[in-house]
């Protein structure tokens, strides 16, 4: 699998230099090819049974890129499962407990797998009679296939960094602070990792990582990353 952040594009490595004693960042992007898979649910008792049987992709799928896919929106559901338990189930309560869900906590897709399972047989075990009700509209599990991209921009300082921060789309931002959790076992971000391993910003890269993805856009999410590395820079 493709290492985020090393040149896609055949590019070699410039050589280290007295001004460039680390690796190079390359901002890469991504796209993504959706595909519906074979579990679908019209109820929520099928819901739970799809839980189970579905590939990690289509959990990260419908947890963290829907990130990406309304990341204008700065009000609603964090994730699918929510959204259609809210709307074609009409159960405001399983809703709010799925929302509630904090991706960031987890270090595998599979214990976030297991969360959610646990919050849907928690509340069809205190409400039976909603197990079988037919949903509005069925959810279709689906998952994605990527294509990493390359993009003009790339950083061998952290000013550098901090310039690529604001000048790569949102869909760079997600790729590299989002999406690379689940190629890093959800434990980090591409933006942490540099700036920890090559440029020994330990505290930055933390503060990196804190970051709220939930409360505002993508473009919040940038000027947050922007602003800790620019106290870095000071």
């Amino acid at each position: 699998m493709l290492r985020t952040g090393k040149p896609v594009n055949g590019e070699p490595m410039p050589s280290p230099t007295r001004e460039m004693s680390h690796r190079p960042f390359y901002f890469n992007t991504s796209a993504h090819l959706l595909r519906i898979t074979r579990e679908r649910a019209s109820s929520l008792s099928e819901l739970l049974r799809a839980l189970h049987d579905c590939s990690d992709d289509s959990i990260f799928q419908h947890t963290f890129r829907t990130l990406e896919e309304h990341h204008f929106i700065r009000e609603g559901f964090s994730n699918d499962f929510a959204h259609w338990a809210f709307s074609a189930c009409y159960e405001p309560g399983l809703a709010e407990r799925l929302a509630s869900v904090d991706v960031r906590t987890f270090t595998s897709v599979a214990e976030l797998r297991e969360r959610i399972i646990a919050i849907v047989d928690e509340y069809l075990r205190h409400n039976p009679k909603s197990a079988d009700r037919v949903a509005r509209d069925t959810f279709y599990f689906c998952a994605s296939d990527t294509v990493v991209l390359p993009t003009p921009f790339v950083a061998r300082t952290l000013a550098e960094f901090a310039e690529g921060l604001r000048q790569v789309s949102v869909h760079s931002i997600h790729h590299h602070f989002i999406e690379a959790r689940l190629r890093l076992k959800l434990m980090s971000n591409d933006f942490s990792q540099w700036l920890q391993e090559d440029l020994d910003l330990t505290d930055a890269a933390r503060a990196l990582n804190r970051i709220d993805i939930y409360t505002g856009t993508l473009e919040d999410v940038r000027r947050q990353l922007v602003t800790v590395v620019e106290r870095a820079l000071a």
